[in-house]
């Protein structure tokens, strides 16, 4: 299986979800590190991704063989984080055939209704355990 993990700015979300990730399920998957910057890629690959790049075109082309997608809600959001994901990146992101795990987190002004709002690690463990080990029972 393989999983994309988006993030921008300094990747600290994207290195808790692969950190999580690798722990659960080692090397049976291939976690790319998908950075909107090169501080984010680089910070994500030191959580032990399998392969990183940055980058609007990195970003669009290798979701497109990716399984499952996860990142901050802001990755299908045109010109969230202060700009780093363009409409080229939100629109690929939601239109891309992968499964998407969204977190809620975001700075823009957008309110995600009904959520419960949990810490991060919290939310992590929640792909983890419904989303991502559900889909592993069918690989």
């Amino acid at each position: 299986m393989r999983i994309c993990v988006i993030d921008g700015q300094g990747g600290g979300i994207g290195s808790v979800i692969i950190r999580r990730i690798k722990d659960e399920f080692g090397e049976n998957v291939e976690v790319l590190a998908l950075g909107t910057n090169a501080i984010a890629t680089a910070q994500m690959m030191k959580a032990r991704a399998n392969r990183g790049a940055t980058g609007e075109n990195a970003i669009i082309v290798s979701i497109q063989e990716a399984d499952v997608v996860i990142g901050p809600v802001s990755i299908v959001l045109a010109n969230a984080m202060m700009g780093e994901v363009s409409p080229a990146i939100a629109q690929a992101v939601a239109t891309c055939r992968a499964r998407k795990f969204l977190l809620p987190l975001t700075r823009e002004n957008v309110e995600i209704v009904s959520v419960n709002h949990e810490p991060l690690p919290h939310q992590v463990d929640q792909i983890i355990q419904v989303g991502l080990k559900e889909m592993m029972k069918d690989v």
